[in-house]
């Protein structure tokens, strides 16, 4: 898979800009803040529905502007497609492939699969358990795009309960009666149906987040033998890269999902985990009510990464924390080459500035191959001789061949 021509109108600085693209390497080379990575963010925008660097897509709309375009050209077994999303902050985005309007932007997802490394993956190792879900789940879309309605199901869910706990709850403390409760309705009663209520959407996160773990706990199976390699290859090191799953069901159950399984196939069935998922809500409902927030799901979950005993996140080194999330990045690249028997778009963002001369010229070694690389960088000679290609100047926001 390749993007043979990408167009952007109102994208982040570009009012509009065109870039013809060949497979093999790329590099956009430019100084810091003159637009070099918002051309690779509207390709992992194509891939995900989402930004790397930002969590909302209002900064993604050129200031002054009301909407922002991404068109790519994708050819793929010899066979092009073009794709375009419309993004409208505020308002629904739109998506098209070719010239066909399409009834949700998330059914393009698919059509573009690309793995960006990024500086902000360090977050990845060193940071909070939101940025480990969200690689988690991009990459399950990724890999299958039908998880993308489960993951947006279980979202509103979560949000929906969370706010009935708080209302429960505030009634359980007798504050904040008076605003909730209608005149003459007796306050009692309407904490007994807010519990009731409580109960349905008990079993509705249940539902849905069964579903979710158990893609996740496949994934996590798959992936870790990858990432086992890749950080070895990237670091020439002789610890072993690992994951293993943190749920926050309570428990026992909590700590076997956490050993790990053989294979995908061992993972425990979707109908024991919502079993699961109920008993642990039941045990903590008390410090639910109390604090208004659901504490058993997905959503709080983690996956813990170890350098073989040593957990990395507090132990490893700046160079191992680099390596480690370089590993997972290339881990994702190989298993997606492997279910798809293609390769995705692989884009290495502002990446070799960080790295040392040895990991710089392994990684090289590890991506020549890919069927398209795009890379960025501020400084030419930090690319490695390698990975020569293609080369575009990026200049105020002016692209021209260098």
């Amino acid at each position: 898979m390749h993007v043979r021509h990408l167009t952007v109108g109102d994208f982040r600085s570009y009012a509009a800009a065109d870039l013809a693209l060949e497979p093999g390497i790329t590099t956009l080379v430019g100084l810091n803040g003159q637009g070099k990575t918002n051309l690779v963010e509207a390709i992992g925008y194509l891939a995900t529905l989402s930004s790397h660097r930002v969590s909302t897509d209002q900064p993604l709309v050129r200031v002054g502007a009301e909407r922002a375009i991404i068109r790519a050209a994708v050819v793929r077994d010899g066979r092009e497609q073009v794709v375009e999303l419309e993004i409208n902050p505020g308002r629904a985005n739109r998506a098209k492939l070719g010239r066909s309007p399409l009834p949700r932007t998330r059914d393009v997802l698919g059509t573009v699969r690309s793995v960006l490394f990024a500086p902000e993956d360090l977050a990845l190792v060193k940071g909070d358990p939101d940025q480990r879900r969200r690689f988690l789940d991009d990459l399950l879309v990724q890999r299958q795009p039908r998880w993308a309605e489960v993951r947006g199901d279980y979202d509103k869910v979560v949000r929906q309960r969370s706010a009935l706990l708080k209302q429960a709850g505030a009634d359980k403390r007798g504050r904040g009666r008076r605003a909730r409760v209608p005149e003459g309705v007796d306050p009692g009663a309407a904490r007994e149906e807010a519990m009731r209520t409580l109960d349905i959407w008990d079993d509705r996160l249940a539902t849905v987040g069964a579903q979710l773990l158990y893609a996740r706990l496949r994934l996590l199976t798959d992936l870790v033998p990858h990432l086992t390699q890749t950080y070895g290859e990237v670091s020439a090191s002789v610890s072993e890269a690992t994951a293993r799953y943190r749920s926050s069901i309570p428990g026992p159950v909590g700590e076997a999902l956490a050993e790990g399984f053989e294979s995908a196939q061992d993972v425990p069935p979707v109908e024991r985990l919502r079993e699961e998922l109920l008993e642990g809500m039941a045990q903590v409902r008390e410090q639910e009510l109390d604090r208004g927030v659901s504490l058993v799901g997905p959503h709080r979950d983690d996956i813990t990464l170890a350098l073989g005993e040593m957990p990395a996140k507090g132990y490893a080194s700046h160079g191992e924390s680099w390596s480690f999330a370089l590993g997972l990045r290339l881990a994702a690249y190989r298993l997606l080459q492997h279910d798809l028997d293609d390769d995705p778009v692989l884009v290495l963002d502002d990446v070799f500035a960080e790295l040392d001369s040895g990991r710089r010229t392994r990684l090289a070694g590890l991506v020549a191959g890919s069927e398209q690389v795009l890379i960025t960088a501020a400084v030419g000679a930090d690319v490695p001789e390698e990975l020569s290609g293609a080369r575009f100047a990026v200049t105020k926001g002016e692209v021209s061949p260098a």
